[in-house]
């Protein structure tokens, strides 16, 4: 029987998030809320056991970089740099808000879906960091995957998967469709971790275009 399972576009305090519950190929529900709690009450209701997250599950340290974010840019995936805490505190404009935003999403589904730190998934209810960028560089090549073309592009890429993407009204339920898909693939043992338990794994379909 397919496990439920989730995926969160992280955005500001004016946008909020996104949030797409999946099962098997189907959508079960696409909503957007600013209160981190009603995401997890949604994966609660749907009995959900994976859930993908868009936004970084740690802050860089003030030693540099986080291997995560290292390694994809030696395959050629850019990702966006995360600053320390410190410095995202910083800064006058907000310009992080969205980070801060996605720390609480972590902070509130923790108690049932604690953070994957470790290098393999076994078993049971986790969260996890993912992209959809590195999720479509995964999927279609590194050389096809273009951030111009997200919008056709992404939602192309689900209903190459069999998904109905008719529910999903914008990029960003389709980009949390995607890290919805990726929370599949880590059941099904079909995706691989960049980083490190310091500096937080970021989970990415596990694919021979990986390696391209």
């Amino acid at each position: 029987m397919m496990s439920g399972v989730a995926g969160i576009d992280v955005g500001g305090d004016k946008k909020g998030c996104h949030l797409v519950v999946l099962k098997g190929t189907s959508i079960l529900c696409s909503v957007n809320s600013k209160a981190p709690e009603d995401l997890v009450q949604v994966c609660a209701e749907h009995d959900v056991v994976a859930v993908g997250i868009d936004s970084p599950c740690q802050w860089r340290s003030a030693d540099g970089a986080r291997q995560a974010e290292r390694e994809l840019a030696r395959k050629g995936i850019t990702s966006f740099s995360t600053p320390t805490r410190q410095l995202a505190l910083s800064n006058a404009k907000n310009f992080y808000g969205w980070m801060f935003s996605g720390e609480r999403v972590y902070q509130a589904l923790a108690p049932i879906y604690p953070l994957l730190a470790e290098k393999a998934y076994s078993s049971g209810r986790v969260s996890f960091e993912t992209f959809p960028y590195a999720i479509t560089c995964a999927m279609l090549g590194r050389d096809v995957a273009s951030a111009k073309r997200k919008r056709t592009q992404r939602r192309e890429l689900l209903e190459r998967e069999g998904i109905d993407t008719s529910l999903l009204k914008s990029i960003d339920a389709v980009d949390a469709a995607l890290c919805a898909l990726t929370a599949r693939f880590l059941l099904e043992g079909k995706t691989y971790p960049y980083g490190d338990a310091t500096g937080g794994y970021i989970w990415i379909p596990a694919t021979t275009s990986r390696h391209s």
